[in-house]
């Protein structure tokens, strides 16, 4: 249990570096993933696989899900997720904003609130699970096995246009749930993996099932990046089976070499580090990225250079996690601010 703790929390570490990588080559670089395959790659696991750990760690064998217990959860949850986030994009667009009352009502109405959007997400998907759990009480893995289902419909119609149109409403937009049609299954997915881990365990070591998530993310990313054989609703399936794939593929490649990750190792301890930091990270790491886009502009006229691309993206959120941490450590100084803005 120990060690796989430890992997667990250095694949979060990892999972949060990626993120800091990704913004540092968006934002930082001005492209997106038109111009780069490094990126490209990594949109398909970075947040889907966040999203998974997130759902695999909120699984607890132990608790009492009565409404005493649930409500001091849940409590937690909104001090945690709710004010951090407001307190901190209200900083970064104080700083970065020329016109701060019309850059803040379009982060409010926006669905991704202006790079914030992924504590507002995760708690409203603690609530709906909160809420199945509670109330499905005997027939409670049926019952989120039926969620992920229908969740797994409601990410499906976000790429049928000609079919739903539900999305582009104002009111699922402001509120985000766009975005928790878009990863809640993911969620569900980690789960219901960690409440059946020795059945998965057993799957991942079989002789048949790694090759088959290589292959998968092989056609998958291939053709949705490349090749194209798909169209119109039916293109987002390869994405879709390629970060599946991708998600379970990091998963078996950090349980299998968990001895790399403990604490009894440099690689092993920064990454647990960062794991245990990623609150911090997330809402700290806005202020610190690099605007490059002269960068961006040789990596656009040069777009093969996936080696290059990552390797300086990498470096670069190395700095930026470096920066994020130490404000955190000067923040907590203050135990107002240590529970108020991390909650600790």
């Amino acid at each position: 249990m120990k060690q796989r703790l430890e992997w667990l929390d250095a694949l979060r570490g990892f999972t949060m570096f990626m993120v800091v990588t990704n913004h540092v080559y968006g934002f930082g670089f001005d492209t997106n993933t038109k111009y780069s395959m490094f990126m490209s790659i990594c949109l398909l696991f970075r947040m889907p696989l966040f999203f998974f750990i997130s759902g695999f760690l909120a699984y607890k064998a132990s608790f009492s899900w009565n409404l005493r217990d649930t409500g001091a959860l849940l409590a937690k949850k909104l001090r945690v997720q709710i004010v951090p986030t407001v307190v901190f994009m209200t900083a970064y667009i104080a700083l970065t904003a020329k016109h701060f009352w019309e850059r803040m009502e379009y982060a409010w109405t926006s669905p991704t609130k202006g790079g914030y959007w992924f504590t507002l997400v995760l708690l409203e998907m603690f609530l709906v699970y909160y809420a199945v759990c509670l109330i499905a009480r005997k027939r409670r893995v049926a019952a989120l096995v039926g969620l992920w289902l229908i969740s797994l419909f409601a990410y499906a119609t976000l790429y049928m246009p000609s079919w739903f149109s539900w999305y582009k409403d104002d009111f699922w937009r402001a509120t985000s749930v766009t975005e928790l049609a878009r990863y809640f299954h993911f969620f569900l997915l980690g789960n219901l993996v960690h409440r059946y881990w020795p059945q998965v365990q057993r799957l991942l070591d079989s002789k048949w099932f790694f090759p088959m998530l290589i292959m998968m993310a092989f056609l998958g990313a291939g053709d949705y990046l490349k090749w194209h054989n798909l169209r119109m609703q039916w293109a987002n399936l390869p994405r879709t089976l390629s970060m599946y794939a991708l998600v379970l593929i990091i998963v078996a490649f950090f349980r299998h070499y968990a001895s790399w990750f403990t604490k009894e190792t440099r690689l092993g301890t920064t990454l647990q580090y960062i794991g245990v930091r990623t609150l911090d990270i997330y809402l700290i790491h806005y202020f610190f990225i690099p605007h490059l886009k002269d960068v961006g502009v040789w990596f656009k006229a040069h777009p093969t250079n996936f080696v290059l691309e990552g390797t300086t993206a990498m470096l670069l959120a190395a700095l930026v996690v470096a920066f994020s941490i130490l404000t955190s450590h000067v923040l907590r100084v203050s135990p107002f601010f240590k529970k108020w803005l991390f909650g600790r």
